[in-house]
Order: C-alpha cells, then structure tokens, then sequence
C-alpha cells in the first residue's frame, strides 16, 4: 500500500439511492483512523461513517456515509 488505498464514498440519500460522493486514495493512517471515528468532513460538508465493505475485484474500499443534518 505504497500509495494509500482507494476509497470510494458513498451517500445514502433520503430516497434510498446512492451518489458517489467522492474517490481518492488515502494514507495508512487515514485508513487506521476509521477505527475511531465516526464522522467526516468531505468538500465542507460533514457526513456520518455508517458501514464499509472492501470491493477486492475493484481494489477499493467503499464507505457508506449519511449527510448530517445543520
């Protein structure tokens, strides 16, 4: 994991669908630190961290986010 791994955000709209929110790689530590958050800040918006699952066939980790309400 020289370069980080993949990460692809997901946002569970109010409906029911997925937007893709946002794909970048992240460092080992960012990786880590999911162990103890649970919550993050993407383009000024807070969104709450709510299940992951890693995509082996794409090589990504993909992170269910719900927006939190201001």
């Amino acid at each position: 994991m020289e370069k980080g791994l993949q990460v692809r955000l997901m946002e569970k709209r109010p409906d029911g669908t997925l937007r893709n929110l946002d794909v970048r790689f992240w460092t080992k530590e960012m990786i880590d630190a999911l162990q103890a958050v649970n919550f993050l800040t993407v383009g000024g918006h807070e969104y709450e961290t709510v299940e992951g699952r890693l995509n082996v066939d794409q090589q990504v980790l993909e992170l269910l986010v719900l927006p939190v309400k201001e």
